[in-house]
């Protein structure tokens, strides 16, 4: 079968970049074959290098504040249970004091009954256990006010202190990330092939912006495919897998290749179809773009070869044979192919003798001769 279609590329890559960084080197020109990884252009990242200097510091001082806060976290962890300490002993000596001035205010109210001691002596031993009572008070609050602090402080691994060690981290961690983020900006400088190809548009200059626009376009032509236009009859024929024979007008000879799909319709709502071959194109003969014919071999098939001249009619099921006694029949037979020229069929036994035009207008049971 032959069909006609277009060359296309094995792949077409667009190339465009991201930064807002002048190109400080271009290195290839629209034509040039190149390879993968090979260096296309570079961008200048002199800013993005500051700002990467800045990030590092950055993150350098945040971790110096890291380590600030850890040593200032276990002082102030230590201070607070040092408070606990010197509160509770506040609130035992407190404790001790008013259990003495409680005693003297027993025994002097024994005296003041016997007559022994003055009322305003007593008064003042009554002060005094006022006094002291109140600092027992005074001693249990700042006693429940360092166990408070030192439960906030908690440990380092838990509490206040903790997480003022874990956010200074954090922006530690944060400040790395950003120079990473900075690191990956830099290494896209620095424009790369992603395939090996050709370069078939160049849109950027030393000193221009890339901006927003596509910088390169690359195509891989080590192969290309050979997209084809069928119909529906057609595409039951052909077998993925087949060989297929690509031409191009103007260049003797054909390119072997391969079928490698049968797409669906091109356009929604028609019977328009496309074939795919694969074709190696070693030296770039072929060209995104070009026209080509291209002649597929299709299933082979088993049967008794006719001219394709000999069907009767349009429905290619019926011929005139010729039996031994020089009269011709009809026979039915089952078209199984044709190349236009000879058709498969089955219902002839092999050396069969038919008449090979079915347009002469001969009858069923006439009598003829060869000539």
């Amino acid at each position: 079968m032959t069909l006609s279609g277009i060359v296309a590329p094995a792949q077409s890559v667009a190339i465009s970049s991201s930064l807002a960084e002048p190109a400080i080197s271009v290195n290839v020109q629209e034509g040039d074959r190149v390879r993968a990884g090979q260096v296309l252009a570079v961008l200048d990242t002199s800013d993005l290098r500051a700002t990467l200097d800045y990030d590092l510091r950055n993150a350098q001082a945040n971790q110096a504040v890291t380590t600030q806060d850890v040593y200032s976290g276990q002082a102030s962890i230590a201070q607070g249970s040092e408070q606990v300490r010197q509160a509770q002993a506040n609130l035992q000596s407190a404790q001790a004091t008013l259990a003495n001035a409680r005693r003297d205010l027993q025994r002097d109210q024994s005296l003041l009954a016997q007559g022994y001691l003055s009322q305003q002596a007593y008064q003042t031993q009554l002060t005094l256990v006022q006094n002291d009572d109140q600092a027992v008070r005074n001693a249990q609050a700042a006693l429940g006010s360092a166990q408070a602090n030192q439960a906030a402080n908690g440990t380092m691994t838990q509490g206040l202190q903790a997480a003022k060690v874990a956010q200074a981290r954090a922006q530690s961690q944060a400040s790395l990330a950003q120079a990473d983020q900075t690191k990956v900006s830099i290494s896209k400088a620095t424009i790369v092939s992603p395939i090996d190809g050709v370069v078939v548009n160049r849109n950027i200059n030393v000193g221009e912006y890339p901006g927003t626009r596509q910088i390169f376009t690359l195509q891989e032509t080590d192969y290309v495919f050979a997209i084809l236009g069928a119909s529906t009859s057609t595409v039951f024929q052909i077998r993925q897998g087949a060989p297929a024979f690509v031409s191009v007008n103007g260049r003797p000879g054909a390119i072997r290749g391969t079928v490698v799909a049968v797409l669906d319709q091109l356009t929604p709502g028609s019977t328009n179809f496309a074939v795919k071959a694969r074709v190696l194109n070693p030296g770039g003969i072929l060209h995104s773009g070009m026209a080509v014919t291209t002649r597929i071999a299709l299933a082979p098939l088993a049967g008794t070869g006719i001219p394709y001249t000999a069907f009767l009619d349009d429905n290619h099921n019926s011929v005139m044979a010729i039996g031994p006694d020089d009269t011709v029949h009809v026979v039915t037979v089952a078209e199984r192919g044709t190349d236009g020229q000879t058709a498969i069929v089955d219902g002839l036994a092999n050396g069969t003798r038919i008449v090979a035009n079915g347009q002469s207008g001969l009858s069923d049971g006439q009598r003829v001769a060869i000539r």
